[in-house]
């Protein structure tokens, strides 16, 4: 179904695994891989059977960044093609916080420029501890203007202006230091420990997990009091859901059991 794109389904546990496969080119991001992944995250997110979605890349590589190739044709076509180029871009980046469902980047090897772009739009990133960050556009005369507002959300604008003044290239842990990386897993270790987490986060409810995602990112343009409106109305919302009426159900079937066995007991003494 897609050329550049390798999708699997684990119906047992809800994980669907996006892996970019253009491992030749390092994953580089073209106009078809965009389009493709566009639409791959569209069908995930209405797929009934999909509960968390993983992004990944085969070949060495995460994601190299924007073909170079694609990106130099579109100078010598104009700037009305850029702009299309990179509105195809800033659609996928948007795309990731509308989806209902949380979307994992599962990074190894390098994540650079629009690859690092990629993986911090996703609402997680796990990385191996070999992985490698950075946005070297600046080394090219370039901008790594499509991740600016993601960047600056995640790790401040200070340390965001410093990783895109300088363009340079760090490590997983640092990442993680910074803000950028949520979870380092050892190499040898990555790949189980990896599809753990997403096993882990699929079991958790899908309508808490989309109610929190949609609350979450709503929250960027609101005010402090608008802000607390809404998780006053998702909050309401919430407490309808059938996830959360069996999780109080549950809760209270469990307290009512142990006060039931705790008179047993005194009943015994």
């Amino acid at each position: 179904m897609f050329e550049y794109l390798d999708i699997d389904i684990d119906e047992r546990t809800g994980v669907n695994r996006i892996h970019l496969d253009r491992p030749e080119r390092r994953n580089a991001l073209n106009g078809a891989l965009v389009a493709e992944l566009k639409e791959a995250l569209a069908l995930a997110d209405a797929d009934e059977r999909v509960r968390v979605i993983g992004l990944g890349g085969h070949g060495r590589d995460f994601c190299a960044g924007a073909d170079l190739a694609e990106v130099q044709a579109s100078v010598e076509e104009g700037v009305l093609a850029s702009l299309r180029e990179a509105e195809a871009l800033g659609e996928l980046f948007t795309l990731l916080r509308k989806l209902s469902k949380p979307v994992v980047a599962v990074v190894h090897g390098r994540a650079l420029a629009g690859g690092c772009g990629l993986a911090t739009a996703c609402d997680l990133v796990l990385a191996a501890e070999s992985a490698r960050f950075g946005y070297p556009e600046v080394r090219l005369g370039f901008v790594p203007a499509m991740v600016t507002a993601i960047l600056r959300r995640n790790v401040g604008e200070r340390r965001a202006f410093e990783l895109m003044a300088l363009g340079d290239t760090i490590d997983a842990r640092e990442a993680a230091r910074l803000g950028l990386v949520n979870r380092v897993y050892a190499d040898a270790e990555f790949e189980t420990e990896t599809s753990a987490f997403l096993t882990e986060l699929a079991s958790r409810s899908a309508s808490a997990l989309a109610l929190t995602k949609r609350l979450l990112y709503g929250a960027d343009a609101q005010s402090f009091e608008a802000a607390i409106a809404a998780g006053a109305r998702v909050n309401a919302l919430a407490r309808m859901t059938d996830d959360c009426q069996a999780g109080i159900r549950k809760f209270l079937s469990r307290g009512k059991k142990q006060d039931d066995k705790k008179q047993d007991e005194g009943k015994t003494a």
